[in-house]
Order: C-alpha cells, then sequence, then structure tokens
C-alpha cells in the first residue's frame, strides 16, 4: 500500500506558525533587553545575534553549495565571528571606542580590508580550488549580507546620544524596528492571503502579491503611528511624521529585503532557507526583512533624527 499523501497546511495554520514562532522568540529577545541587569542585557544580546549571524551565513553558504558555486565556508564563519564580537566590544566601550559612530564604522571598515586581503591569501594556498574568483567573492558577499548588515542592530541598541537622552533609548529605537518590519511581513502575509491577486514578481516569488504589498505598507505605518504615540518620549527626535515615513520606508524595505532572499533560495532550488522556526523555515527566512531595514533604520537615527 502506498503511503498517505500529506496533506499541506492552510494558509491559516501557516500564519499561526508563523506568529507563534515570531513571537516567541521576539519576547526572549525583549525580556533579555528590557531585563535592568546589565550581564544578562548585554550577554544575551550579544549571543544571540552572534548566533543569528553564524547560523544565518552557514544557511547562506550552503545556498551557494547548493547552486554549485565555490565558497571558503570556515574563513567566512570565523570572520562573522570576529566580526560581530568585535563590533560589541567596540559599541560597549570595552576598546576605548564608544561616544562615537565614526569610530566604531572605522574599525568594520578596517576588518573587511583586512579580510578581503585574507581571502586573497587564503586562495593563494588553495591547492584544488580553480574558481578563485568566485570562493572570494562568493565568501565576502555572505560575510557582508549576513553579519555585516546584521550588526547594525548592535549599533542601534548601542547608539551613542547625546547627554540627557532617556537612558534606553536605543533598545525602544531597535524594539520599534524590529516590530515594524515584522508588522510589515505580517501585513503583507495576511492581506495577500486574503485578497491578493496581481502577482508582483512571480519568477521569483509567486505568492508575493500587489495586495499584500499594500498591506504591508498599512499595517507598518499604522503600527509606527501606535509605538511612537505610546512610547515616542523614550526616542529621541522622533514624531508623528517621522513615525509615517519610517512606517512607509521600512515596510517597502522589508518586501524588497524579502524578495532578495527569495532570489537566493529560486537560484539555489530550495523553498526554504532551513528548518529552525516552525511556519518560517531557516534563520535566513526569519532575518530577511531585517537585514535590509537594519542599516536603513541606523541611517536615518543618525543622520535625520540625531543630525544637530
Amino acid at each position: 500500500m502506498s503511503a498517505p499523501t500529506a496533506v499541506p497546511p492552510s494558509k491559516a495554520q501557516v500564519f499561526l506558525r508563523r506568529l507563534l514562532s515570531t513571537v516567541v522568540l521576539w519576547t526572549v529577545v525583549v525580556a533579555s533587553m528590557f531585563s535592568g541587569n546589565l550581564f544578562i542585557s548585554d550577554g544575551v544580546f550579544v549571543l544571540l545575534v552572534a548566533f543569528l549571524a553564524l547560523a544565518g551565513l552557514v544557511e547562506f553558504y550552503g545556498l551557494v553549495e547548493k547552486r554549485g558555486l565555490a565558497c571558503f565556508k570556515i574563513s567566512g564563519v570565523i570572520g562573522g565571528l570576529l566580526l560581530m564580537v568585535g563590533t560589541f566590544l567596540n559599541v560597549t566601550g570595552h576598546l576605548g571606542t564608544s561616544g562615537s559612530p565614526a569610530r566604531v564604522n572605522d574599525f568594520e571598515t578596517g576588518f573587511l580590508i583586512l579580510f578581503v586581503l585574507g581571502l586573497c591569501v587564503r586562495q593563494l594556498f588553495a591547492k584544488n580550488n580553480a574558481a578563485g574568483f568566485v570562493a572570494m567573492a562568493t565568501t565576502l558577499f555572505g560575510l557582508m549580507y549576513v553579519p555585516w548588515l546584521l550588526n547594525f542592530i548592535q549599533k542601534i541598541n548601542f547608539f551613542p546620544f547625546a547627554p540627557g537622552s532617556p537612558a534606553d533609548a536605543g533598545k525602544f529605537f531597535l524594539l520599534y524596528f524590529i516590530l515594524i518590519t515584522k508588522f510589515s511581513d505580517m501585513g503583507a502575509y495576511a492581506i495577500g492571503s486574503l485578497i491578493g491577486r496581481h502577482k508582483m514578481i512571480p519568477r521569483i516569488s509567486p505568492g508575493k502579491t500587489w495586495e499584500g504589498f499594500a498591506g504591508a505598507i498599512l499595517v507598518s505605518t499604522g503600527a509606527s503611528l501606535a509605538f511612537v504615540h505610546f512610547f515616542g518620549a523614550k526616542m529621541v527626535g522622533m514624531n508623528y511624521l517621522h513615525a509615517v515615513i519610517l512606517g512607509v520606508i521600512l515596510s517597502i524595505t522589508a518586501v524588497i529585503g524579502d524578495l532578495i532572499e527569495s532570489l537566493f533560495k529560486r537560484e539555489a532550488g530550495v523553498k526554504d532557507s532551513g528548518a529552525l522556526f516552525p511556519g518560517i523555515g531557516g534563520i535566513l527566512d526569519l532575518l530577511d526583512s531585517l537585514l535590509f531595514n537594519a542599516p536603513i533604520m541606523y541611517l536615518y537615527l543618525r543622520h535625520i533624527l540625531t543630525h544637530p
């Protein structure tokens, strides 16, 4: 007798699984951030972002290998870990470089320069890899796509605000950016599932619709206004106008980030980057929109909200 065919979950079941996975994960993040204990808030934070960065990087290099391309996986993972830890030590002042975003950016620039030079040396001693251009390019892109972009989460959380600002302003900006991004994801999925008819880019992501895109913008902007209404006093320079602008921008870039990761998966011939989170997939499926939105939020915070 043939085995019974598994019934695929309904859209409602998939949505509930995604919602549950998202709520559980980010509840742990928020609880640690606002625990009041510096060891817990900083320790859990850096461990979590480092885990997400390294797991996401491993998944990315896995997609590269499924695509049949060469990469220096071990070198990339080691480099990603050093980059995340080095940025954490910088933004928390353990290396004497706190108080200026430019100093942290200088560290990351210097690290990337050394990493590129290291890849060249690595290829120089590679005996069996004839695809040196491809291996160095994919390894470097993986480092910049996952750990480097995710590092902006650290720079938001530990942003050096002017004296007199709320002590936990960075945490509220980080919480705001994560919530707005995830509300964009949920708005796109919920509205797209209910009334989505017109496909956006079916060759990349058949499930994405223009109705879902509009839902992402509406839900994200509404969540942004609500968050600023209740917690705006904790967020330096924030007002309702900025809430609308950021709600629209972050929702659009969240969708773009999702589409970019879908492009990677389609090229690799897989549906999900992994299977760690029920209803979501792998780490990259969880981080895709956050990776795009983290630098956008940081740049807006640094150059518009806190610009003198």
